[in-house]
This record gives C-alpha cells, structure tokens and sequence, in this order.
C-alpha cells in the first residue's frame, strides 16, 4: 500500500508540472551582472581600475622600477563549466601604452615599449576567485621592456613560469600582487626581478561585468 502511495503521489507532482528547483550546477562559473551565461567563444576584456597603476618594481616591497597608467587585456573563453569549477580562456592581448608610463631606475630617461610575447596564455578562473595565467608547453611567460638610457635603447627581457591572481565580484576585478619576473637579458640598467602588480577592473563582456560564481 506504501509503494502504490508513494507512485501515486510521483505521478500527481509530474502531472502537475512540480518538479524541483534548477540545482547550482546550472549556474556556470562565469556569467555576466545581468544574469546571462558566458559562452564559449566570448571575448573577455578589462583596462586597469580607475585610479590605479601597473607596476614593474624591482623588489616585492620597494617603489623602484617602471609605473603604467594604462594597461588592458582580452582573452577568449574556451570553456565554462558548471559551478563550482574552473573556466579558462585563452589571453590573446596583454597591452601596457607606454605614453602613460614612467621610469625611476638611475640612468633611465623613460620607457619606450613593453611587449608580452609568447602569447597566447592559457587563463584559468576557479569558483574560489583564483586566477593563474599558464604559457603553451616549452615555453614562459615574457615580457620585454625597452629602456631610453642616454647611451641608447637597451631591451630587459623577463620571464615567470606562471602567475597567479584573485578575482572578485565586488568590483568584477582580477588582481595581480607582486608576481615575480626574472631577467634573463640585458644591460646591468635592466633590474635583475621586476615585480608585477595591477588591478584590471571591470571584466567585462560587450560592456556588461562578468561575476565569477
């Protein structure tokens, strides 16, 4: 008598549509403010937060280096899971406009480039708010900065295995702190770390901020 209860009342809830509330695995990891999935195939991009700088210090706590104004990214979502997971993109453009940048090395007049080479990057954002940029196999991420001495342009090339950031949905943002680059050319100018640091802020996708869940 229990069981035929029991199917009874299975069948009445199909017959009238109750059925259970969508679980949070429907929710992917990356969604926009107003609610949508991100896709696959998306275009993610972010400039540095109003007010901020990007950094090139050549130690975790000193204010020695290379200072920016302006800097941007872009990366293509490759795939989005259900949360909690982990979305990665492919970062195709990482930019720095060196007419906002600034230089307090002794015997540097200015900086005339920065470059990220070697892209693209594999991204990866988790449901936790962790950030890691990752290079392709054999390969580093590279930065080369071009330096205006008074004996001419020198070229400093860095490299890092990888980095690691934070995002958060307070501000829809990704923060890089004191990521450690190493030299591995130039001149005796070029500082032997350079310790990146930036907040890009809002993430963003056709304008609309990006949250991470």
């Amino acid at each position: 008598m229990r069981t035929r209860t029991l199917l009874t009342l299975t069948a009445a809830v199909a017959a009238l549509g109750l059925t259970a509330p969508a679980s949070a695995a429907d929710t992917p990891v990356l969604t926009t403010t107003d609610g949508a999935a991100v896709a696959v195939g998306d275009v993610l991009d972010a400039s540095l937060a109003s007010g901020t700088t990007a950094t090139f210090y050549s130690s975790a706590t000193g204010t020695s280096g290379i200072s920016c104004t302006k800097s941007a990214f872009a990366a293509t979502v490759t795939d989005n899971p259900a949360a909690p997971g982990t979305a990665t993109e492919s970062l195709t453009s990482h930019s720095f406009d060196t007419s906002g940048c600034t230089a307090n090395v002794v015997g540097v007049l200015g900086v005339s480039g920065i470059t990220v080479d070697n892209l693209p990057y594999t991204a990866g954002v988790s449901s936790d708010g962790t950030v890691s940029v990752t290079p392709g196999a054999g390969s580093a991420i590279q930065s080369t900065v071009r330096l205006r001495t008074l004996l001419g342009t020198i070229n400093c090339v860095y490299q890092a295995p990888s980095l690691t950031g934070t995002a958060s949905n307070a501000d829809n943002s990704i923060t890089f702190t004191n990521q450690q680059f190493t030299k591995t050319s130039g001149s005796s100018l070029c500082f032997a770390n350079a310790f990146f640091t930036a907040k890009y802020s809002p993430v963003t996708k056709g304008g609309v901020a990006v949250n991470v869940n």
